[in-house]
């Protein structure tokens, strides 16, 4: 799939789940990773660290298999080595990851997102040729720290007018205050435990996607 291909699917898309297995509530990542597909999730990213690239590797290589099937995304958080040798769709990158411009550079069909903090730093990643950028924490969460805390919802008031690619917004993002992120013109909204630690992981997708569209 090409670059336009891969961003046609992700324009259409609200939800944009992240999935680490350590917020799973005990259960494994790819069990959590179907039920987010049954609910017709198209963006998926694979969020997990550590040392031993073979045992990432294996991991996304089953994520990627999943996906495809289900027609959805798969995004790679901080490694394009492991996006790449996966075939994945993507990578996400924070500020101190490999700079846009390299991942460009060596995935140019790939969808590159990138994390960003404030204006200044959405619009370097969309300079340097970033498909799409996050724009977060809106609110306090517990899944990732910056300095500064809880950017709040009216950091997009901020950011949105100044970008001409899509953006995302990320960050304690709840079926009960997406609304406040919508309104501000956030049309894909990325969550971690609001789904992958529901109960009913597939129900909270829904809910959360149904939210989405008619806030």
């Amino acid at each position: 799939m090409d670059l336009g291909s891969r961003m046609a699917l992700f324009d259409q898309a609200g939800l944009y789940v992240v999935i680490t297995e350590e917020y799973c509530g005990g259960r494994s990542s790819l069990s959590v990773l179907e039920s987010v597909l049954e609910a017709g999730v198209k963006v998926v990213q694979f969020r997990e660290k550590g040392p031993d690239g073979g045992d990432l590797y294996r991991r996304c290589v089953a994520f990627r298999e999943r996906t495809r099937a289900a027609g959805a995304l798969l995004i790679v958080n901080d490694r394009l080595d492991i996006a790449m040798a996966a075939d994945a769709d993507g990578v996400h990158l924070g500020q101190n990851d490999l700079p846009v411009a390299a991942a460009r550079a060596l995935g140019p069909e790939l969808i590159v997102g990138a994390s960003s903090h404030n204006l200044a730093e959405a619009l370097a990643a969309q300079e340097e040729g970033a498909s799409y950028v996050n724009i977060g924490p809106i609110f306090a969460t517990a899944t990732k720290s910056v300095p500064m805390g809880p950017l709040g919802p009216g950091m997009i008031d901020e950011i949105r007018p100044y970008l001409i690619i899509p953006f995302t917004c990320m960050g304690g993002i709840k079926e009960n205050n997406v609304h406040e992120v919508v309104m501000r013109g956030a049309r894909h909204v990325a969550v971690v435990t609001a789904v992958t630690q529901a109960e009913d992981v597939r129900l909270a997708a829904e809910r959360l996607q149904r939210a989405i569209r008619h806030s």
